[in-house]
């Protein structure tokens, strides 16, 4: 195909807007669907509206991640907008005789709000997504992330245009700049003075790298917007690279994210074969490139310098700073490095100016973000939401609040380089400022919603044994520190914690914080800091009264069952994997503790909250220390035996 001009975008945009009316069915194409089957019902359904004489009239189209994500496999109809959930092969027939042959909508599955327990009709009708703000994921579950024409039709590619076609490298610096638009990846640093610091040097070779590795638990921000709107992200480099003088592009991708892979890939071949990447893209006189290097997997990768080395083909490890990427960095030549949201967000401000965007967010955190929210609340998936927003807003309203017969404990945010907040600050805005207050950070976007079944000590535990296994060993601080951490940490979670393991654990925290060289080390305390700071009594638990209050650590817990509350349901005794409770229908259960092995299965199968948690010791000693007593009876009998 010959390389295409504005008036061609134009033409394209102007006939897929002339669509907007036809029939569609928007299925979720995204990672979590695609697992939960939503490639086989996509066969069915285009077998079902076959069979019946509707394929003509009404396509099945695969989108990106709809956000929604514990309520996969997801389908929206078009343009009648109703929402229909966890949809299962066994349904469609059902589902399109009596919808599209019939005209009646089954409520049957839509979603049912858990608080009202009214039935949702269409996205407008669930909180999770009407009190959102589409930024970055403004295309999300709305076109094929595998179709070019379906992204021009949404103004893809207008804002490359204007920025190729209609302002200078400094018009652009200037335009991001006065938007406010800092990094989504983590610093928060402003994108603007990034790329001035970098046009700046001189040079007739410079790279623009995105950074797509994503390497936080439960972070899939990234993820969503490479697999839902590939386009975007070539849009945002290609901009980028006009204001610092780039003709050469990176996008770094770690290989456990195969279906981003496969849409990054296509969504490049499209772009080239369009004239979108290459040489004179529009007819501009400018030229790019860009090509995909997949990661190991590697978290430290996610910080900038050692990104650029592992694409070099060396270990990837940071290096100290000093002389910074945007003066020396891929194969030692300037280098703008930014995240796939960063750039998600810059055709918008070049399309529409710095107010649109500044429309938006706070003074000095301007715009929207997206988060992953995960945990124990009611709605969780991918949100996006403006900066200024409460965090209680996003827990109560957007998550719906916790799952019922739960209580909120803490909100962990920012991912193994973030901190835990408690209830009594969950009226804090969401900006950088206010959340580095509170000890934790915005980090990335990973949002995890704790409630009380959750060990703040073993979560501490959790996050730096990521960090320290992450750790690319290069600095001591960070190689030797965090190991130090993790060990005091596990005794602590194992029984054998001691007076002053808290205050060292603090020493040891700032030490490393100071010292490290790169951010991996230097905010791998903050989950340690602000677990100690909002919930010292935990830790002060586990170590002078031996107890685990929320029953996660096996050494420090016993599980037994309130006989005056226990309605005989047999729900534990069924869910118990050993065969330790005991007791008829319709009776009070009890818990054989020298069997018990703590798991937890007894505690989360009773509806009643019969199945209490309580000190190791309670009754005297531990299941397991039963259990060895048993276990040393034994063998001393045996022994006699064998000695007589």
């Amino acid at each position: 195909m010959a390389k295409i001009t504005v008036i061609d975008l134009k033409r394209i945009k102007e006939t897929q807007t002339g669509r907007m009316s036809d029939k569609k069915l928007m299925l979720c194409g995204g990672t979590g669907c695609l697992a939960g089957g939503s490639l086989k019902i996509k066969e069915a359904l285009e077998h079902e509206l076959d069979e019946r004489g509707l394929s003509a009239d009404t396509k099945v189209v695969h989108t990106g991640c709809n956000g929604f994500c514990a309520h996969g496999p997801l389908m929206v109809t078009h343009p009648d907008g109703v929402f229909y959930e966890r949809l299962k092969l066994i349904d469609i027939p059902n589902l399109v005789e009596e919808h599209f042959v019939k005209g009646q909508p089954m409520e049957k599955y839509m979603y049912r709000d858990p608080n009202t327990h009214n039935y949702a009709h269409g996205i407008g009708d669930i909180t999770f997504f009407n009190l959102q703000v589409l930024g970055a994921l403004r295309n999300r579950g709305v076109i094929d992330p595998e179709k070019i024409d379906e992204y021009i039709g949404m103004d893809g590619y207008m804002g490359a245009a204007k920025a190729l076609l209609d302002m200078s490298p400094r018009e652009i610096i200037k335009t991001v700049t006065d938007s406010g638009l800092r990094g989504r990846g983590g610093a928060g640093f402003p994108t603007g003075l990034k790329w001035e610091l970098c046009s700046y040097v001189a040079g007739s070779v410079k790279y623009i790298l995105c950074n797509g590795d994503e390497g936080d638990p439960g972070a899939f921000m990234d993820r969503s917007i490479m697999e839902a709107d590939p386009h975007v992200v070539l849009e945002g480099m290609i901009i980028a690279a006009k204001a610092i003088g780039a003709h050469e592009g990176y996008i770094y991708v770690r290989a456990e994210y195969p279906l981003a892979v496969k849409r990054l890939r296509k969504a490049i071949e499209q772009a080239r074969e369009y004239g979108l990447l290459g040489e004179d893209i529009l007819g501009s006189g400018f030229s790019l490139d860009v090509d995909l290097y997949l990661g190991a997997g590697a978290y430290v990768c996610g910080e900038e310098t050692a990104l650029m080395r592992s694409i070099e083909g060396k270990r990837g490890s940071p290096i100290p700073r000093p002389p910074f990427p945007a003066q020396k960095g891929l194969w030692e030549k300037p280098t703008v490095l930014n995240n796939v949201e960063t750039f998600a967000n810059i055709p918008q401000i070049i399309l529409n100016g710095a107010d649109w965007f500044k429309s938006n967010g706070t003074e000095k955190s301007t715009g929207t973000k997206v988060f992953a929210l995960t945990g124990a609340a009611q709605n969780t998936g991918l949100i996006e939401i403006p900066f200024g927003t409460t965090l209680r807003t996003i827990i109560y309203d957007i998550g719906g609040g916790l799952k019922k017969g739960r209580s909120f404990k803490a909100l962990q945010l920012g991912g193994p380089s973030g901190g835990c907040i408690p209830e009594e600050l969950l009226d804090t805005p969401v900006t950088y400022e206010d959340i580095v207050k509170t000890g934790a950070i915005v980090g990335s976007g990973g949002m995890v919603t704790l409630d009380d079944t959750n060990c703040m000590v073993n979560l501490a535990r959790f996050f730096l044994e990521f960090t320290a296994h992450e750790s690319c060993g290069k600095c001591t601080p960070c190689r030797v520190g965090t190991k130090v951490m993790l060990n005091i940490l596990t005794d602590v979670t194992e029984g054998n914690g001691k007076e002053g393991d808290i205050e060292l654990l603090e020493d040891l925290a700032m030490d490393i914080k100071t010292a490290s060289l790169c951010g991996l080390g230097q905010t791998a305390p903050n989950p340690v800091l602000t677990t100690i700071k909002y919930f010292r009594s935990e830790y002060e638990a586990h170590i002078r009264d031996k107890w685990c209050i929320a029953g996660v650590c096996k050494e420090l817990v016993t599980f037994y069952i309130d006989e005056k509350t226990c309605t005989g349901c047999t729900a534990c005794a069924r869910a118990c994997s050993r065969s330790a409770i005991i007791g008829e229908r319709k009776e009070p259960h009890s818990i054989m503790q020298e069997k018990c092995v703590k798991c937890r299965a007894c505690f989360n199968a009773c509806r009643f909250g019969s199945v209490k948690v309580g000190p190791a010791d309670m009754f005297g000693k531990s299941g397991k220390e039963s259990e060895n007593e048993n276990e040393s009876d034994i063998k001393s009998k045996e022994s006699e035996e064998v000695a007589g």
